[in-house]
């Protein structure tokens, strides 16, 4: 059994190609990589027309978004059309994995494979999780070690994406670089962008509004720590 696995990457950046290659050389044989050429800053507008898509996330500070309960915090952002960029290059693949009819695995181009070891596809099909993070989440994302904590006290090689915060803050999984999505996932992506507009992908992809929302309890990923691309 195998995997398409695409690698969301900005053509022609020398850091990002060299972490690119890193990541193919990482990849286990069951994942077939494929590159995805990144959504860029100028093509937001026409995007956001094509798809009748609203960024509707705040720039500084926080706010209530009353529909879905949550409070929406800013993310530190000097170029937000970057921002909206990456939200983009997920959505794009969300439609992708809809219109292909089969999971696929969204990488970012700052993802890495540990080893070789190959992916759990099975057990991953076999879950009750449409989505499932396959990074490890220690310095990749808030809050790190108690995420990890939870995750290594679960029972299950496959476990539910932890609750690490107050109800209220979005919780999704660890970095959002790396993660299996089925179509019933991607359809479910699609249709919280449609009801509450776009919003940086880690954070409308979190436990409270996607509840078949999964981690491994094995890392199979993890972040190279190279300088982002969205948020410079």
């Amino acid at each position: 059994m195998t995997i398409k696995a695409y690698v969301i990457a900005l053509r022609g950046d020398e850091v990002v190609n060299k972490a690119v290659q890193r990541l193919h050389d990482s990849a286990p044989s069951n994942a077939i990589m494929h590159n995805f050429d990144a959504v860029v800053p100028k093509r937001v507008s026409v995007l956001s027309r094509t798809y009748n898509l609203e960024w509707n996330y705040p720039w500084s500070g926080q706010e209530m978004d009353i529909k879905s309960g949550l409070i929406k915090s800013a993310y530190p952002t000097k170029e937000p059309k970057r921002r909206i960029a990456c939200f983009f290059s997920h959505y794009l693949l969300w439609l992708r994995c809809i219109a292909m009819e089969e999971p696929i695995i969204i990488h970012e181009h700052d993802a890495c494979y540990f080893n070789d070891d190959p992916l759990p596809l099975e057990a991953m099909a076999a879950s009750p999780y449409t989505i499932i993070g396959l990074n490890d989440p220690r310095k990749a994302t808030r809050l790190s070690a108690l995420y990890h904590n939870k995750v290594q006290e679960q029972p299950l090689d496959i476990c539910r994406a932890p609750e690490i915060d107050e109800p209220m803050i979005p919780q999704g999984i660890a970095g959002n670089s790396s993660y299996y999505i089925e179509p019933k996932g991607a359809d479910k992506m699609i249709g919280l962008t449609k009801e509450f507009g776009a919003w940086p992908n880690d954070a409308l992809m979190c436990r409270q509004l996607v509840p078949k929302l999964g981690q491994t309890k094995k890392y199979y990923t993890y972040v190279q720590g190279i300088q982002s691309t969205t948020s410079s």
